[in-house]
């Protein structure tokens, strides 16, 4: 692949300087990502992201770009507005050499590329309550800066990403065709999932979002759907959050996923697919850290129904997600890569965990949510 990038792809793209070498770059695991060197005459060698776009995820690669740069133009002019840095705060696409925002090579493949955001770094773990305090601030400022986007242009480059209606009845589909013989082994784990759907205030809440957004109650937002903290370029002097990146889940949605999914991901105590589930619980300082974060940038922006719903909103994604992980489980690990045996029934059982945790927690969680609205 490094020949093809040197002899074809790095020729298309509006590159400055000559090309010196490329070398896989970062840990993304949907996209082929490569950092490509360039040497200038008058100025420093200069870097750039190239990306190898996953089509088999994202079927639609035109549409997808086409979010990107609506969304990262929107963002520019406000940054712009606020005296700030466009190419540190938002990815900057450079275009091809007959100005398109993707180059499809010989291969039928589709590239495109990034400005490099230097002097910043994505950190994989919360190892600091700092770094996910200052996510949060950037995720509520991507929130804030894209309130008077219109949602409703763009593509849904995942269909029914966050329909946890959808997410029941594929997982009810594939309990009852029971592909892989499993269903017998997880009979517990199944019941867990349906006993929150048939427990009639459950029944409300695990579809209230989708069908909030669809009665207006709930207003349509710009929604990153993959809020995790290896998402946000974050200064390597000051840990401050700068630029959201990944946007390729960029669609119509509720900020509700974006909060819920952050805490799901980056609140927990241990890993995502922890065997020792004495070792999975939700953090309540880290969910406080969050939410001053996220509140002191997106609070002013979002509605009174949004905000009483944020402890809600961990719930929900974290048990759309353990869903998923068994659903998966149970057709015979099709969709979710594994490195092991029965790893997605792992990754469901910590989701369990941490949904029968924050179920334990959620009034303190909706105390701590009242502490940082600030409606004056």
């Amino acid at each position: 692949m490094l020949d093809k990038i040197k002899n074809e792809i790095v020729k298309a793209f509006l590159f400055d300087g000559d090309f010196i070498y490329a070398e896989p770059f970062g840990c993304g695991h949907i996209n082929a990502t490569y950092a490509v060197y360039f040497r200038r005459e008058t100025k420093p060698p200069v870097r750039y992201i190239l990306q190898a776009v996953n089509t088999t995820i994202f079927t639609d690669p035109q549409g997808l770009m086409e979010n990107i740069q609506g969304v990262t133009s929107h963002l520019r002019k406000k940054i712009q507005e606020q005296g700030g840095d466009p190419e540190r705060e938002t990815l900057t696409l450079v275009p091809t050499r007959d100005g398109k925002l993707l180059y499809e090579d010989s291969d039928g493949g589709f590239w495109r590329s990034y400005l490099f955001i230097e002097n910043a770094a994505c950190h994989q773990s919360v190892d600091r309550p700092v770094l996910f305090t200052n996510a949060a601030k950037a995720f509520g400022h991507f929130q804030k800066l894209l309130a008077d986007y219109p949602a409703d242009t763009l593509h849904e480059t995942i269909a029914d990403f966050h329909n946890t209606v959808n997410r029941y009845e594929l997982f009810e589909k594939a309990v009852a065709e029971d592909k892989a013989g499993r269903a017998a082994s997880v009979e517990k784990e199944i019941r867990f999932f349906l006993d929150r759907k048939a427990d009639g205030a459950v029944v409300v809440d695990a579809i209230v979002v989708v069908d909030a957004i669809k009665e207006g109650r709930l207003p349509l937002r710009v929604t990153h759907n993959d809020t995790k903290l290896n998402n946000i370029m974050m200064d390597n002097d000051t840990d401050e959050g700068i630029c959201v990146i990944d946007l390729d889940t960029v669609m119509p949605g509720s900020v509700l996923y974006d909060f819920g999914d952050s805490i799901r991901f980056g609140a927990s105590t241990a890993d995502e697919d922890e065997q020792n589930l004495s070792l999975v619980s939700m953090d309540l300082g880290l969910f406080e850290a969050y939410t001053a974060g996220f509140l002191s940038e997106a609070g002013a922006s979002l509605t009174d129904e949004e905000i009483r719903l944020l402890p809600f909103s961990a719930k929900l994604l974290t048990l759309e997600c353990g869903m998923r992980f068994l659903t998966d489980y149970l057709n015979g690990d099709t969709y979710f890569r594994i490195h092991r045996e029965h790893h997605n029934l792992d990754r469901c059982r910590t989701q369990i965990t941490l949904v029968a945790d924050m179920e334990r927690k959620m009034e303190e969680m909706k105390k701590i949510v009242a502490k940082y609205v600030n409606r004056t």
